[in-house]
């Protein structure tokens, strides 16, 4: 049992005492159960004396019992102060021999106890957009596309933006060819960025049969850091150019797509990007109520989460500008005054949103669970990767399921206060959305 206690704020110290006898009489259950399946030369199993189980395995059974009471007078502690833990215990028993009674001493933070939040009091911004129809049309004009035939053109046609070049290409620096910057027969869709930067561009106005190089700059932010911000030279030989021809926009595409008519599929993409302007708005106020909770709501902080928070931080931050050069080292410094005061930030909406979430009877369904995991390998393109990955890994598990639970939190906790609405265009609106 604990003997003596010292608080400062969330952090606790207390001491306890564990007699000799107390602690023998714990070890010699532990080996009672152990001596029912034990098996020794000489003996039945069940039937190993008590003498020859102490002597052959007192020890580590003394050291199981040891962590055994200490963890019974802690739960009973908690239980008492009606606390809770914030990280696990410490425990300091390096005086101890055996025989003898063990004192010793563990150190924990605890949780802090939620302030009662007027939610009430709180106004956020709800920013509206109005559907402009020019937007419409684009999404039917990209649905052409995605169904577009390229039909091979004559050998004196002249390739256009949109149009694909069927290419040969071979990158060099100086004069020496580079790896990973060769391809054959390769489809370029002009127009489509997917090349450096000014690449495509010179290839527009070329035809089938001509051969010449293309100059260009890699971008000093390249992945390849080999490669980043230097000048290159790709000699560029056109097989063929084709031409995307477009379906017409009819009853018959809106049916390829699962729609009954073009006035349904127009009316199924209105309903799309409305929604999409929801999500947006809404990101925005779940992102103004995080700033506000943040600054209105005082909350002591286990240290012992911030550090823990501060340490992923660090090793987040080393391991993503670990092959970064010298030119850029500067630009990416830990700053551990900013970084504790992100680390301390990001703790305290954790701690509010766990704390109100239970409170207010927020739950994680199976459903939310598999919604997640189907919106994440939809962007991948062998989904069954993310499937097993989280099948296999139940720590990641874990971490989505504290995510939505945030998110469901915070939707719950959106719709207690009050909104003041905002009329933005749809630019602006996605622009806010990106930057937070």
């Amino acid at each position: 049992m604990f003997k003596k206690e010292k608080v400062k704020d969330l952090h606790y110290s207390v001491n306890g005492l564990i007699t000799a006898e107390q602690l023998q009489a714990a070890a010699d259950e532990i080996l009672t159960e152990y001596g029912k399946k034990a098996k020794m030369p000489g003996f039945r199993p069940g039937h190993i004396p008590m003498s020859v189980l102490r002597q052959k395995f007192n020890t580590s059974a003394l050291s199981e019992a040891i962590d055994k009471l200490m963890n019974q007078d802690l739960t009973t502690y908690t239980a008492e102060k009606k606390i809770r833990l914030a990280g696990s215990p410490k425990a300091d028993l390096s005086k101890w021999e055996i025989g003898q009674d063990v004192e010793y001493t563990m150190e924990f933070d605890i949780l802090p106890t939620l302030p009662a939040v007027d939610l009430e009091k709180f106004t956020v911004v709800k920013k509206v957009t109005k559907l402009d129809e020019v937007e419409v049309e684009k999404s039917l004009e990209n649905i052409r596309r995605s169904r577009s035939v390229a039909e091979k053109q004559s050998d004196e046609y002249i390739a256009q933006k949109d149009d694909t070049a069927v290419i040969d290409f071979t990158g060099f620096i100086g004069d020496t060819a580079f790896p990973g910057g060769a391809g054959q027969k390769h489809h370029l869709i002009l127009g489509s960025g997917s090349f450096i930067p000014g690449f495509e561009d010179q290839v527009i106005g070329h035809k089938a049969g001509d051969e010449f190089d293309v100059n260009v700059k890699f971008p000093s932010d390249y992945h390849a850091t080999d490669l980043a911000g230097k000048d290159a030279r790709f000699a560029v030989k056109v097989h063929e150019v084709r031409h995307h021809v477009l379906p017409e926009l009819n009853d018959e595409l809106a049916k390829s797509v699962g729609q009954e008519s073009v006035d349904a599929l127009r009316e199924h993409i209105r309903k799309l990007i409305n929604e999409q302007y929801d999500e947006a708005s809404r990101r925005d106020m779940r992102n103004e109520l995080l700033d506000i909770l943040a600054d209105k709501v005082k909350l002591d902080l286990p240290e012992v989460l911030v550090n823990q928070e501060l340490e992923m931080a660090k090793s987040e931050h080393e391991h993503t500008h670990a092959h970064c050069g010298d030119d850029c080292k500067d630009d990416h410094k830990w700053d551990d005054k900013k970084e504790r005061a992100d680390a301390e930030r990001r703790v305290k909406l954790g701690l509010i949103l766990a704390e109100w979430g239970t409170q207010n009877k927020v739950e994680v369904t199976r459903d939310d669970l598999q919604q997640a995991i189907w919106a994440e390998a939809s962007r991948y393109p062998d989904p069954k990767q993310v499937f097993e990955f989280y099948n296999k890994n139940q720590n990641a598990l874990a971490m989505l399921r504290g995510m939505i639970f945030e998110r469901k939190a915070l939707d719950a906790m959106l719709e207690h206060v009050k909104t003041k609405e905002k009329s933005v265009k749809a630019e602006e609106l996605f622009k806010q959305a990106e930057v937070r």
